[in-house]
């Protein structure tokens, strides 16, 4: 089996014409979801970039690996030793995504810059090939990274058995897409949810990549935004260069994935090639304040896209809710290799349900995010409930509850309209914490350990210079807030 796993950084499903999008970012994927199955419901356990993907490739949630950050312990993966156990190879590279195919037999590489950009050397394991496309630390464009892709399709693809991950990030911040591409969207309008009511209301609220700071705490803090990207959102052409930013990247993006499956046409084998497209998480355009970023365990961070399509897959949509851990399990299945045991992998395949053509996923999902804030979420039926230990200056309620049926961008709270409900998601999460804490690392909950050791990593020693920041743009009360609500981390 030939199989090539497209990696777009930052895709968020509703920006695809195949989940429904009303611009035409996505031809060349909606022609494989067309072709294909496409999976509504799968989330990412744990977000952003590195526990993401750090799960997918260890096949274990964060809670289990210690990875659910961006930097400190939070970063580091935290399995616990083998000891007299251990064997030549580790557990951990014997047990990863990448070596159940490479130990089969299969040709593996993959063409990613982000193991040097998150210093997660683990994503390497079971790859033959590593190819680090890297410019400036990662965020390289697409026709920087396919060119490398294609010479060894060129060489690879008409071999059998091989396993091709490609990374592409042009949807991530900054939105660089070269300024000769143009804008294809530039006299489509924006999403029909976001108005000028929601812009208003946002531009009064704290935090960083809010509407008066997409761009990090303060509009130039990475350096003056590219020219697709705006300063702030102060008006609605503002907010239409930052859709258009986004978008004009996925569609960049997706005119390298048709020269790949072309690469793979003129090669005779792409019906031969299992294709798998999906992301690492998704991103904020106002869903809880936060824009041009990803930072809460919402549905706008942890949903993302997955299609599959290849020999011996049904043309479908499954609804049912999984993990991308097991979407990488059913991965492996499909490809006849054996998953491994629970306790071992927290992915579960659901080959047989696929097959057969019924919707058989988890009875829940529980989310992760603790590089920008400390919080999880639990998706249940058409419902999120999101309960927060570190609200990264956002000011949100410790408890919220959205129906995603009704209010897909979560724009309203109805954690007081629906206590039982929000009761109902509250046990299913400590439960579900109970349980998963008995097969961790050291019995101690990651999130907890990035509060105790200053919050999560990207807020941390932002809070004394953005106090002054909001004091100095008419937030003067949000600032007092918060200095009330972190004391320590106003003064450090």
């Amino acid at each position: 089996m030939r199989i090539i796993f497209i990696d777009i950084d930052t895709l968020r499903p509703d920006h695809l014409g195949c989940y429904g999008y009303h611009r035409d970012t996505s031809p060349n994927i909606d022609g494989l979801a067309a072709d294909g199955v496409r999976f509504d419901s799968v989330y990412a356990s744990d977000v952003p970039c590195l526990p993401s993907r750090t799960a997918l490739s260890t096949g274990r949630f964060g809670i289990h690996t210690g990875v659910v950050g961006h930097g400190g312990s939070g970063a580091d993966l935290d399995l616990a030793p083998e000891g007299a156990d251990r064997q030549f190879m580790s557990r951990l590279s014997l047990t990863s995504w990448a070596t159940r195919f490479f130990v089969a037999g299969y040709r593996t590489a993959s063409f990613s810059s982000f193991p040097f950009r998150h210093s997660a050397p683990w994503w390497t394991m079971g790859f033959q090939e590593v190819v680090n496309a890297a410019h400036n630390m990662g965020v390289e464009r697409a026709d920087q990274v396919v060119p490398e892709v294609l010479g060894w399709l060129d060489r690879h693809g008409r071999d059998d058995d091989w396993f091709c991950h490609v990374h592409l990030w042009d949807p991530h911040t900054p939105y660089n897409t070269p300024d000769e591409y143009g804008n294809p969207f530039e006299g489509d309008a924006i999403p029909a949810w976001y108005t000028d009511e929601i812009r208003a209301a946002h531009w009064a609220l704290p935090g960083p990549h809010s509407a008066q700071e997409p761009w990090g705490f303060t509009p130039d803090e990475w350096g003056p935004p590219p020219p697709r990207q705006p300063w702030n959102l102060s008006d609605m052409s503002a907010v239409k260069a930052m859709f258009d930013g986004y978008d004009v990247g996925i569609r960049y993006a997706d005119d390298h994935v048709g020269r790949l499956m072309n690469s793979l046409a003129d090669l005779g084998v792409l019906d031969d090639t299992v294709v798998m497209v999906s992301s690492d998480h998704g991103e904020g355009f106002g869903e809880l304040g936060v824009y041009a970023d990803h930072q809460a365990a919402d549905d706008a961070t942890a949903h993302i896209p997955v299609i599959l399509r290849g020999p011996g897959l049904p043309t479908r949509v499954d609804g049912a809710l999984h993990y991308h851990l097991d979407v990488a399990a059913t991965l492996v299945e499909l490809a006849g290799l054996r998953v491994p045991r629970a306790g071992t992998w927290d992915g579960v395949s659901f080959v047989e349900s696929l097959r057969a053509g019924h919707d058989d996923g988890r009875p829940f999902l529980v989310t992760s995010q603790g590089a920008w804030t400390c919080q999880r979420g639990v998706r249940f039926d058409n419902h999120l409930y999101l309960q927060t230990r570190h609200d990264g200056y956002h000011w949100w309620p410790d408890r919220m509850l959205f129906d995603l049926a009704a209010d897909p961008h979560e724009q309203t709270n109805l954690i007081d309209d629906e206590p039982s409900l929000a009761a109902r998601a509250e046990h299913l999460l400590d439960d579900w914490l109970r349980e998963q804490l008995v097969g961790g690392p050291n019995g101690v909950d990651p999130l907890t350990v990035v509060i105790d050791e200053g919050g999560p990593y990207h807020t941390r020693g932002h809070l004394p210079a953005y106090l002054e920041r909001l004091r100095a743009t008419d937030r003067a009360a949000w600032a007092d807030d918060l200095a009330d609500r972190y004391p320590t981390e106003a003064t450090s």
